[in-house]
């Protein structure tokens, strides 16, 4: 229902950014020599589920970045919300790794050395939602990332990590890390053990962070 709207407003973000992107027949919009390639699909609301938009970026043939965003409110509502926080938090993370536009002002900058590798570290703003501020979020957190990563031995190319804090009571927290979209136990142990602050109602954060191999 709402391709044509997700498919218009991907565009003029990417044009706004002077990446310039063609559509395909398959809902697609690829760059000038096909690679990298964008697609957003939106789910509507099941019950107490948001509506969720999924974003699927193809790098080449063989690989792809997948990442899911919440969507609160009902029908375009939803699809504009979801958008927002693509454009504030996912949006200028994929620029900087993906299609080599760098803003440092919406996005944060690192240099990681793991193991006999440079790495290329793009860290997106946080999505929040709820109670908790940007000044709230712990400032030890990449850190405490960064050094769980010195025990993985990473391949060289870009690697994607999700992270993602809930607090949904004074007395229940939940952390979660994926690594290239599975379940990555040693940085979810890294994330809950940052000091997260304890708040009288619910919040969510949301972060997107691509590693990319340094080309020396």
């Amino acid at each position: 229902m709402f391709d044509d709207l997700l498919q218009r407003r991907l565009l003029d973000l990417f044009a706004e950014r002077e990446v310039e992107l063609e559509p395909d027949e398959e809902g697609w919009l690829l760059s000038e020599d096909g690679w990298p390639a964008i697609r957003a699909t939106w789910h509507e609301a099941q019950g107490a589920e948001p509506g969720r938009l999924d974003i699927d970026v193809a790098l080449d043939e063989d690989r792809r970045i997948e990442e899911s965003l919440a969507g609160e409110g009902e029908g375009e509502a939803g699809v504009r919300d979801a958008l927002s926080r693509f454009e504030s938090g996912l949006l200028p993370v994929l620029l900087a790794a993906c299609w080599y536009v760098t803003d440092d002002r919406t996005l944060d900058l690192a240099r990681w050395e793991l193991g006999v590798r440079g790495w290329d570290v793009f860290l997106g703003r946080w999505m929040l939602r709820g109670e908790l501020a940007p000044a709230d979020v712990p400032a030890d957190v990449a850190s405490a990332i960064e050094t769980a990563m010195q025990c993985e031995s990473l391949s060289p190319g870009l690697h994607v990590l999700r992270l993602f804090h809930a607090c949904d009571d004074v007395a229940l927290s939940r952390s979660e890390v994926l690594l290239d979209n599975a379940p990555w136990s040693a940085g979810t142990q890294a994330l809950a053990a940052c000091h997260w602050p304890t708040k009288a109602r619910a919040y969510r954060a949301h972060r997107v962070v691509v590693l990319d191999v340094c080309d020396y």
